[in-house]
């Protein structure tokens, strides 16, 4: 007990001094902040050697003090471990046991898997236990992925920009690679690990066909070579028609058997590169990209001929079902159920076909999109976005983890208390094959992701992956005691903070449903009156359909009847607004200004009282953030306190700006003692930001 004693002592101290406002701290170390102090390392023994058995010694020696007890690392397999008789069934090859066992007469903590990144795991979960708070004589951790494929989507172009990213730069070097191997690869391939994360998509989804050429494919290479160890795979968004750019061909059509040998040819020259390459993403058939359906073919035909391509090698397919093209007049939130759900059935074996959260596109509320639970023969691969490009961009607080959950926990409807992380998980109809995608927000900022809280973002959508059925509050929690110490008021209030952040975000750019009012092309700040773009579905106007009578994108069957894609016992819910959840209410329904709302109070004047909590709420946590100034290093302290700045004042401008181009619409009057918008309504028509970041198309 002594040794258990001085170990908790010294991770105390450890924790406290690098909270210690004395400390500079940038950010670059994420929420991997614990080391050792200098008087000394733990004594960790490996039993076995590979790569990854080394880096997961490396990170206990990295972080635990001298007079921890005795840590063992192995896999399930090495000597002595198999005669202890531990639970490692069920564990798979990614899953891990902590627990304190005798081995070879004496007391150890070991650390082990059936595979070598299961120990991995195992280890930076040991770490993340002591960094909360767990003492060392009570740890007992059992865990194993409940997703297959937890994954990165990269959205970074060649040139080194990232759409729709906000943290600078293109993580990726492409110009230096594959001769420089940068050190922040590393820490990437560190920090990804260290929440289990096993995949990424290393070039934007609107992809080049360049990314699949020689010098490419050695440059990604590189990174995979750099990745392995740690456990993540390289997969490349691949341009449907790269056989007619690359290969000289005069069609693409999936169904021509030249087209299919030139993606059979790309692919064993890829596998030679890169032996355990994970495969392709693919957008087709949306927003320009090309696809089958350019050739008539659909898109079950498009992923099956590149399947066939990979299944030699154990490659997949993931096969994006965001189709945005105006194919649909009556509502663009139909279109990849239209498309999608009459192929049930008809994909491959190794194919994914991955749906975003909702039926639009990664809005601050979307309902949950209705193809879950409505293609049970195919796995449903699930695509969120890490990237904020909705939500106030890299400045604005907004922690996404309320957000996962709340659609990952939603009910299908389609059997009894299914969820979206049922059918995500495969438990539902049971695939072996499944997946969780986010969309990074990493760059070359020193902080990675823009800002502190954006660390957040990625740290929920690697600890949900791993297992969906965790709390947002939970992962909060853990996030803020690693990334700012175990400081009891600390941990408290930044998750005070982070807990109704992304609720603020909804009530000042639209609640009850409204989605899609930002400015178009940037997408940053208000432009809900834009109604002049070529397409109806390119404009706000085409969401929000206000008229001086109500509000509202009707989907009813009196309307667009998108409520009938959902199971029958959701549409019925749908169906009407008295039956519909309000927070949904204008998604699905279009109601008078007037309507009477649960509070009593008219549709108009909960509307701006949601634009007013909004407000409130940021001012809240600048004064929450204002009680940490002494805990909490200068450095992070105050870009966060600058940047809640910006936030309190942005969320006044999309308050002010909404309201006043309500007004126009609807005539009324603001409820009594509420403050009129700074400005009229032309000063906020006329701002322009056409160099706003994140906008490379």
């Amino acid at each position: 007990m002594k040794g258990y004693r001085a170990l908790i002592g010294a991770l105390g101290a450890s924790w406290l001094a690098l909270a210690s406002p004395a400390f500079a701290d940038d950010g670059y170390s994420l929420w991997l902040r614990t080391s050792a102090p200098a008087t000394g390392q733990a004594a960790v023994t490996r039993l076995g050697d590979s790569a990854t058995l080394r880096l997961a010694e490396s990170e206990l020696r990295r972080a635990l003090p001298a007079g921890t007890p005795p840590v063992v690392v192995a896999t399930a397999a090495a000597p002595g471990i198999t005669a202890l008789g531990l639970p490692f069934a069920g564990l798979g090859d990614e899953g891990y046991l902590v627990r304190r066992v005798t081995l070879a007469g004496r007391s150890v903590l070991l650390v082990a898997g059936n595979g070598d990144r299961g120990t991995l795991y195992g280890a930076f979960a040991l770490l993340r236990a002591l960094g909360t708070g767990d003492r060392a004589e009570t740890v007992a951790l059992r865990s194993a992925p409940k997703v297959k494929l937890r994954m990165l989507n990269h959205w970074d172009n060649l040139d080194g920009t990232v759409e729709r990213g906000y943290a600078g730069q293109s993580l990726w070097d492409w110009w230096t690679l594959p001769d420089f191997k940068d050190p922040r690869y590393t820490d990437y391939a560190r920090a990804n690990a260290s929440i289990g994360i096993n995949g990424t998509v290393i070039n934007n989804v609107n992809a080049k066909a360049d990314s699949l050429t020689a010098p490419y494919i050695a440059k990604a290479a590189a990174l995979a070579d750099v990745l392995r160890p740690w456990g993540i795979r390289v997969y490349l968004s691949a341009r449907f028609s790269a056989p007619v750019e690359l290969g000289g061909l005069k069609t693409a059509d999936p169904r021509d058997p030249a087209v299919a040998a030139w993606w059979r040819a790309k692919s064993d020259e890829i596998y030679r590169a890169i032996p355990d390459f994970g495969g392709f993403l693919v957008k087709a058939n949306s927003e320009g990209q090309p696809g089958p359906r350019d050739y008539g073919a659909t898109h079950a035909d498009g992923a099956n001929m590149l399947a066939a391509a990979v299944a030699p090698h154990g490659g997949i397919v993931m096969w994006r079902a965001f189709v945005y093209a105006e194919t649909d007049p009556t509502d663009r939130a139909k279109q990849a159920y239209s498309e999608f759900k009459p192929l049930d059935g008809r994909f491959a074996g190794n194919v994914l076909v991955q749906v975003k959260n909702g039926a639009i596109d990664f809005q601050p509320r979307e309902p949950f999109h209705p193809l879950f639970g409505a293609m049970p023969k195919t796995p449903l691969m699930i695509e969120f976005q890490i990237t904020k490009e909705y939500l106030g961009f890299a400045t604005h607080l907004a922690y996404l983890g309320p957000l996962f959950a709340e659609t990952l926990h939603a009910k299908t409807g389609r059997r009894r208390d299914e969820t979206v992380a049922d059918v995500v998980d495969g438990s539902a109809e049971g695939h072996k094959l499944t997946g969780m995608a986010g969309v990074a927000n990493i760059g070359r900022d020193r902080d990675w992701s823009g800002s502190t809280f954006n660390q957040a973002n990625w740290y929920a959508f690697g600890r949900l992956a791993w297992d969906p059925d965790l709390t947002s509050e939970g992962i909060a929690r853990e996030w803020a005691a690693q990334t700012f110490g175990t400081d009891p008021q600390v941990v408290a209030t930044t998750t005070a903070m982070m807990a109704g952040s992304r609720e603020a975000v909804v009530d000042y750019t639209g609640a009850f449903g409204l989605a899609h009012l930002m400015a178009t092309g940037h997408h940053y700040g208000p432009g809900p009156w834009v109604a002049d773009l070529a397409r109806p579905e390119w404009n706000p106007t085409y969401y929000h359909r206000a008229d001086p009578d109500g509000i509202g994108f009707e989907r009813g069957r009196s309307g667009s009847d998108a409520v009938d894609q959902y199971a029958p016992s959701v549409a019925r819910q749908l169906a009407r607004p008295e039956t519909t959840p309000e927070r949904e209410l204008l998604w699905f329904h279009h109601v008078r200004w007037d309507r009477r709302m649960a509070d009593g109070k008219t549709l108009w004047e909960d509307l701006v009282a949601h634009y007013d909590a909004g407000v409130g709420y940021v001012a809240g946590m600048q004064r929450q953030w204002d009680t940490l100034r002494d805990r909490i290093d200068a450095e992070r302290w105050q870009k966060t306190a600058t940047y809640l700045v910006i936030q309190k004042r942005e969320a006044r401008w999309w308050r002010d700006a909404s309201l006043a181009y309500w007004m126009s619409v609807n005539h009324r009057p603001l409820p009594a003692g509420v403050a009129a918008p700074e400005h009229d309504l032309a000063w906020y028509k006329a701002q322009s930001y056409p160099h706003a970041p994140g906008h490379t198309s």
